[in-house]
C-alpha cells in the first residue's frame, strides 16, 4: 500500500526564519508553499520533498536525517561549496572523507549540516 506513494521527508529546525534562510541561500531551494509560517515544504524530483518544521528538537540526531542522489557528485558539491556550504570530514571505522567525499563499492557520498544541525547528504551511485 506505501509503495506507490510518493515520499516527504521531515526535517526539524529551531529558527525556522534561518532555516529558509538557509535552504534558499546555501542551497538555491525555495518553498513550494511560500505562504506557511510555522513549516517550510520543498518539492523535489519526481514527487518527492520535505518539509521543515519548527521545533526545539532540532539538531539532536546524529545520524543522517535527509539525502539528494546525482550523476556528478563532484559538480554539485562545487556549486554548494560556492555558496558556503561546508562539508563534514569523518575518520573513523568504516567511513573516512578525503576532501569531503568517502568512496566505497556502492558509490560515493558527502555530508554537511544545515543551519538547524541536521546532517544533509548527497550521493552518487558507482
Amino acid at each position: 500500500m506505501l509503495t506507490d506513494l510518493d515520499i516527504m521527508a521531515v526535517l526539524p529546525a529551531k529558527d525556522i526564519k534561518r532555516a529558509r534562510d538557509f535552504y534558499r541561500d546555501k542551497l538555491g531551494l525555495e518553498p513550494s508553499e511560500p505562504g506557511a509560517e510555522d513549516n517550510l515544504v520543498y518539492s523535489g524530483g519526481h514527487g518527492t520533498g520535505f518539509m521543515v518544521y519548527q521545533t526545539d528538537n532540532a539538531g539532536t540526531a546524529k545520524n543522517t536525517q535527509m539525502g539528494w542522489m546525482t550523476d556528478n557528485l563532484e559538480r554539485e558539491m562545487e556549486e554548494l561549496r560556492g555558496r558556503g556550504v561546508v562539508f563534514e570530514e569523518y575518520d573513523q571505522p568504516g567511513l573516512k572523507t578525503e576532501n569531503g567525499i568517502a568512496t566505497d563499492d556502492w558509490g560515493k557520498a558527502a555530508w554537511f549540516l544545515d543551519s538547524e544541525g541536521n546532517i544533509l547528504n548527497i550521493s552518487q551511485r558507482a
